[in-house]
């Protein structure tokens, strides 16, 4: 493990140098870029929690954990704050949707961490070059973009119950997100979300039960735990996440690379177990799972200084945070107008994802398989179709990701034997 020398004086960074990964800026510099990464994962991180209806504390605290836990077990290579992640969402809804408790769903985060990790294992032993023939981009892209349109009906439904506050909430996040630069819109859409709750709060929308939660939290105390229960009628739910982690993952590792000119191939097994087991940890707690951060590759790209210290040092701050229940109390009472308002462009934007990772890998839908996987892994997808065999539900995003996986595979090696597959 590499430890952290100061980069020149430790105060200046000349325009087109690079603060590597295992060097460090004066203390003072790097608590202030500490702070800027916390600003930047903050939103995001904040968001899955108040939609599924977690511990936002809760979930903080263990993304601070998790962060520290990933610094470490990639020998302090890779930069990167794991935050709450997106692709749990969907798994999250269909649980809950079914009557599923938050215990069982704790559980499918467990079980998705144990999965993760122990494919990171085999990557540390094996290498890379499987996952990027088991999961090409038009695979993991429909598995992206099922997960997000898949949850059209749950942003639909909480619109419905307060339309008004719900417009006023899309409206304020597409107006920050086109008249401000930078970070500013960046924080869009948890900034929206902020005019929305002030709205609800002025027009009497805050419960009373609300109210009272908040006015009765501590400004200071440890967050609230909750011990996970399994089921695997409900942890089937959460395999297609594993795949969605292992892209974004992989993906992060290689956005480093590029911008720092270093080879992290050796270091992306590593990175897959961390955020394995951190997504593990918040599990076993009652926090959502985690996974590495495009907001923070922003900053990295905005400022140059790559050093993982900093990240060390929002964990650390991170967890701090997490230590007030009133904040965690405030965030827990967004009403379901606002999340349905933030749910509709959030959810939209998962499901784009998808299509943008096919666009940036250049994905060829002149070849049969492909076009033909995609389209049937997106009409099963988005319309849920669910089946039943014996005590276990298969729902869409489960059966869209078997056909884009399986299917892709078993389809591309029939039009490879044949030849008529056309070339990517």
């Amino acid at each position: 493990m590499s430890m952290w020398t100061v980069h020149g004086d430790g105060k200046t960074v000349t325009p087109g140098e690079v603060v590597a990964p295992n060097e460090r800026l004066s203390w003072p510099r790097t608590i202030g870029l500490g702070i800027q990464h916390i600003a930047a994962m903050f939103g995001a991180t904040f968001l899955v929690p108040i939609i599924t209806g977690f511990s936002p504390s809760t979930t903080l605290l263990f993304s601070g954990i998790g962060t520290i836990l990933f610094v470490f077990i990639t020998g302090n290579r890779i930069p990167s704050y794991l935050g709450s992640s997106f692709a749990f969402l969907g798994p999250i809804a269909a649980a809950k949707a079914g009557g599923t408790d938050i215990a069982l769903a704790l559980g499918g985060i467990v079980a998705t961490g144990v999965m993760l990790a122990l494919v990171g294992f085999i990557v540390t032993q094996v290498g890379v070059k499987w996952i990027d023939a088991f999961m090409p981009p038009v695979v993991t892209g429909s598995i992206v973009a099922i997960i997000g349109f898949n949850l059209a009906g749950v942003a639909k439904s909480e619109l419905a119950v307060q339309p008004t506050v719900g417009v006023i909430t899309m409206v304020a996040i597409l107006a920050i997100a086109v008249v401000f630069r930078g970070f500013i819109a960046r924080l869009s859409i948890i900034l929206g979300v902020v005019v929305g709750y002030v709205v609800a709060v002025l027009t009497g929308l805050l419960g009373t039960d609300a109210q009272t939660a908040i006015s009765g939290a501590a400004w200071f105390g440890a967050p609230t735990f909750t011990t996970p229960a399994f089921s695997m009628n409900v942890i089937i739910l959460f395999i297609p996440v594993v795949l969605v982690l292992i892209a974004e993952n992989v993906g992060h590792v290689k956005a480093v690379a590029n911008m720092t000119g270093d080879n992290l191939d050796p270091y992306i097994g590593r990175a897959l177990l961390a955020d394995g087991v951190a997504t593990t940890l918040a599990g076993v707690g009652g926090g959502s799972g985690t996974t590495t951060y495009a907001e923070n590759i922003g900053v990295m790209a905005a400022t140059r200084v790559y050093s993982t210290i900093a990240y060390a040092v929002a964990g650390a701050g991170a967890i701090v945070l997490s230590l007030s229940p009133k904040l965690g109390a405030v965030l827990s009472s967004v009403p379901v107008g606002v999340l349905g308002g933030a749910g509709t462009i959030l959810f939209g934007m998962i499901g784009v994802l998808g299509a943008k990772i096919w666009i940036e890998n250049k994905v060829n839908f002149n070849d049969s398989t492909n076009l033909m996987i995609a389209a049937v892994t997106l009409i099963v997808g988005i319309s849920d179709m669910t089946f039943t065999v014996g005590d276990f539900t298969f729902n869409g995003i489960i059966n869209g990701t078997l056909v884009a996986v399986v299917g892709h595979a078993i389809f591309r090696s029939i039009a490879a034997a044949r030849g008529t597959r056309t070339a990517d």
